[in-house]
């Protein structure tokens, strides 16, 4: 008799399927933080860079961190229970929840959910440059109204996304994305405050073995005119091209992409 093919979605809490009862406090919760991962054939690209991610932003928000080999074991439930190519998503939250005052008697614990794999837009994508800078920038945290608020009004203004500017001037990421930048010769990272990407951090370990130049600059709109190329990446996809952020144009960068993903494609994937 024919078996079934494993579900795309599955929710688990703390390496075990999740219930009802489980969930429902966390509808209502959002001191939260979590890291996001495409898989493929079981295999995840830059776990080392997840597991740090994770755990740096756990002692940073609970001041404890769940062991790494927690966090594997339920990583690999999660993609053993659903098809081989899926997107993933492992949060970290503290049970006491919002609002409240909770010490280290109160550990943390993990959500991993998984859904149908993603590739990102093709693009070219036009963002809109808007003054904004996230609370805890180097934390992947949840709840964040102002990214889907700022992403429909650049949509309501003709653009695809936005790009935020900090109040020096200088832009520091998108949406859900890092920017990157190509003068020519070299990939250029942006001064600002912002979250550092897994993607990204695999781009640029990877550029390194390369030999490709990189370096980190501040980036205003009016010094984009002296660059030749802007992308954005997530987990999705190591970079989609970008033509224009706010009134300035940015020119197809076809050498830029194609190291990009090179670099990307040189990262082994793993098993965890």
């Amino acid at each position: 008799m024919p078996t079934s093919p494993p579900a795309s979605f599955v929710t688990h809490r703390n390496g075990q399927p999740a219930t009802l009862q489980d969930l429902t406090p966390l509808a209502f919760a959002g001191y939260a933080h979590f890291t996001a991962m495409q898989v493929r054939d079981g295999r995840v690209r830059g776990l080392d860079l997840h597991l740090a991610r994770l755990h740096a932003a756990s002692i940073g928000m609970y001041g404890q961190a769940l062991p790494d080999e927690q966090i594997v074991m339920a990583l690999r439930a999660a993609i053993q229970a659903g098809p081989a190519d899926v997107s993933l998503v492992a949060t970290v939250y503290s049970p006491a929840g919002e609002f409240t005052v909770a010490g280290p008697e109160v550990q943390p614990e993990l959500l991993v959910r998984t859904g149908p794999p993603a590739t990102g837009p093709g693009g070219p994508l036009a963002l809109a440059a808007i003054p904004h800078e996230r609370m805890l920038p180097s934390v992947k945290h949840v709840g964040e109204v102002a990214k889907t608020y700022l992403l429909r009004a650049a949509a309501a203004q003709g653009f695809d996304d936005a790009a935020f500017v900090d109040r020096q001037g200088r832009l520091s990421e998108a949406s859900i994305w890092n920017l990157a930048f190509w003068d020519g010769e070299a990939v250029v990272w942006p001064d600002a405050a912002m979250l550092t990407g897994t993607t990204m951090g695999i781009v640029q370990r990877q550029l390194d073995r390369m030999g490709v130049p990189q370096r980190v600059q501040a980036v205003t709109q009016e010094s984009l005119r002296d660059l030749r190329g802007a992308v954005v990446m997530n987990s999705w996809t190591p970079g989609v091209a970008v033509h224009r952020i706010g009134a300035a144009a940015l020119p197809a960068a076809p050498r830029f992409m194609e190291l990009l993903h090179a670099a990307y494609g040189a990262e082994a994937p793993v098993s965890p």
